[in-house]
């Protein structure tokens, strides 16, 4: 038996840095945190960042949620962030980076539509800018703890998502996306850990399963009684243990765990439902499953 993992508080005084591509949603995730009370800044200089928490810290009996939403386009001012980021740590205040991302046509198009340049194109076309932006991020989408690809969301479903993320008090629970998906149409971006399930019998050759979905009883007690199917279930939460524990010691919250198998309808969502039903009973943790690729056949 795994001992029962420890809630971490948060941080009385709670830092997010919010950034990511142009296009992919920063001003709606910033319009969501304010509504659930944080205090948010945007295109604050990273010099400022810890003088700012210090004059908002200074009373103690007040819990902080500062949200800084940071535009970055220049390698000089990544170099400017990354020295306020380690400032912030030397002045021991934990901060979380949420990074927004999306398909790249995507961000064509939302440019498109807005009838607006990209701030990096120049001369060139809007993919150009998209281009040296996705270079110049790179490094800083490594270091973050959240990645959200915003590719198939709306603003409502963006901002849905920043109050599931955010708007827990208490005890920091973690917060676990489950997400299907069929090799076929992508690797996702913003997975921590990957599974291919394609191993499992496919149920799309069974005739009378074909229309059906890995949510339907029908399909879910087919893959679940394939052989190795539970055994990988048992081992991966079970493997998922230390992982778990370890991101509480390092006050780490959020992780996605992605399956795949070919389509995205059958296997992987079946999978996917079992893993997070498996992972919700574990204590503090909180799972949503994700079915990126259903309907799409």
């Amino acid at each position: 038996m795994t001992e029962e993992l420890t809630p971490v508080k948060p941080p009385t005084k709670e830092v997010l840095i919010v950034t990511g591509m142009s296009g992919a949603g920063r001003t709606t995730a910033a319009h969501a945190l304010e509504d659930q009370g944080w205090y948010v800044v945007e295109n604050l200089p990273p010099q400022l960042f810890s003088t700012l928490a210090a004059l908002l810290g200074k009373s103690p009996e007040s819990e902080l949620k500062l949200a800084l939403v940071v535009d970055v386009r220049t390698k000089e001012f990544f170099y400017d962030l990354q020295e306020s980021l380690a400032q912030l740590s030397t002045d021991g205040v934990e901060y979380r980076i949420l990074f927004l991302d999306a398909a790249d046509d995507v961000l064509v198009r939302r440019f498109e539509s807005g009838r607006r340049p990209h701030p990096l194109q120049s001369g060139g076309r809007i993919s150009d800018g998209i281009a040296v932006e996705r270079r110049v991020l790179a490094e800083l989408k490594e270091q973050a703890e959240l990645v959200v690809d915003t590719t198939e969301m709306n603003v409502h479903a963006l901002a849905k998502s920043m109050v599931e993320l955010f708007s827990e008090n208490g005890p920091v629970v973690l917060r676990l996306n489950v997400m299907s998906f069929g090799f076929k149409y992508g690797i996702p971006q913003d997975t921590n850990f990957l599974a291919d399930v394609r191993f499992i019998t496919n149920p799309h050759w069974v005739p009378e399963l074909r229309h059906l979905t890995g949510q339907d009883a029908a399909v879910s007690e087919f893959v679940l009684v394939q052989e190795g199917a539970e055994t990988f279930v048992d081992r991966y939460v079970h493997a998922l243990q230390p992982v778990l524990e370890g991101y509480r010691r390092e006050n780490k919250h959020y992780a996605t765990f992605a399956i795949g198998c070919t389509g995205g309808k059958h296997r992987s969502v079946a999978i996917a439902e079992a893993l997070a039903h498996r992972l919700g009973q574990q204590p503090r943790v909180m799972v949503k499953t994700h079915h990126r690729d259903l309907g799409r056949e």
